[in-house]
């Protein structure tokens, strides 16, 4: 073979090679898009989620093991009152009540959609019948009554149903004598359900001046992202103690709402929990992964509070009396 004929074989050899690497490329690449476009499926069924705050990819199991609290950023993510419950009481105490209340259409409201096909769709979603989940548990040991809004449930509306069980639960607590503890997300009373809604706010509030007032009983209110509307300006503000998560959206009238009001600009921040704090609104703002800890140690400091105590001389003075 002559070295020009040698060339020439070089040469198309070379062009072959090149040929095959540019196609395994070109097939590499298509994978990696195959590959990216699977991953983007699988993340809208749940294996990943996206924080809000910072926009960071989140494993979803890491997630959960940390509380829905991004790993980046320290942001809280929005949780289901399963999870907050989980994260609130000892394992396998939950004794959930009132499970089967659900509301009616009392006005047959009824705007892009009607308020029937609205609760439909929200229990479908969430499992839930209605925008809370009241119930007993233990917490390190002490029994506690405890409601957990819920605000995939319609934005955590306050209709009828979430009165009444918020109502009875507190009864609960007054009659068992046991602290109560709130957990409050919600874009405040149900406009489907008009004064039906409204008059919740009343009813829940005069019980809770027999809780807290008459019968002298703990009562902790837990502010998340969003609480606001008739929420806030009733038993969300009424606690004993009252705590909000980190950057907790806490308001009576959303910031524009107020703005237009007022025709003026209300600054970034202005109804934050690190806001409200500032100002003498709330008593703590306690990070999600801590949180069963700060109210295991108030439960314990109530309980052993000095009138408690003389309670218990009382009562037990009384039995021997008669």
């Amino acid at each position: 073979m002559s070295v020009t004929n040698w060339f020439e074989d070089k040469r198309k050899f070379g062009g072959l090679i090149g040929a095959f690497l540019e196609e395994a490329t070109r097939v590499s690449v298509s994978a990696e898009k195959e590959r990216e476009k699977w991953i983007n499926v699988n993340t809208n069924k749940g294996l990943w989620a996206r924080c809000d705050n910072c926009g960071n990819m989140l494993y979803v199991k890491f997630l959960k093991q940390n509380k829905s609290v991004c790993e980046e950023c320290g942001y809280h993510i929005s949780t289901s009152s399963m999870e907050r419950i989980e994260l609130l009481i000892d394992r396998n105490t939950w004794i959930p009540m009132d499970e089967d209340m659900t509301a009616r259409d009392v006005l047959d409201f009824s705007d892009e959609d009607s308020h029937r096909n609205r609760i439909a769709g929200s229990q479908d979603k969430t499992g839930l019948t209605d925008a809370i989940q009241t119930g007993i548990g233990y917490l390190n040991g002490t029994l506690i009554a405890i409601g957990v809004m819920d605000f995939h449930f319609m934005g955590g509306s306050m209709g009828s149903v979430v009165g009444e069980k918020i109502t009875r639960l507190i009864e609960y607590a007054t009659d068992k004598s046991s602290p109560l503890v709130l957990t409050c997300a919600s874009g405040g009373a149900r406009t489907q359900e008009g004064t039906l809604s409204l008059m919740q706010m009343a009813k829940i509030s005069s019980v809770l001046q027999i809780h807290q007032v008459q019968r002298k009983l703990l009562y902790i209110s837990i502010l998340t992202y969003p609480t606001t509307g008739g929420v806030t300006a009733s038993f969300g503000m009424l606690g004993d103690i009252i705590i909000a998560e980190p950057k907790a959206y806490t308001a009576f009238a959303g910031k524009r709402v107020i703005e237009q009001t007022l025709r003026q600009k209300i600054p970034d921040g202005f109804q934050a929990a690190e806001s409200l704090f500032e100002n003498g609104l709330l008593d703590l703002i306690v990070p999600r992964n801590s949180l069963k800890g700060v109210l295991g140690e108030i439960s314990e400091l109530y309980s052993l509070a000095p009138y408690k105590k003389k309670d218990r001389i009382r009562s037990r003075s009384l039995c021997i009396i008669f």
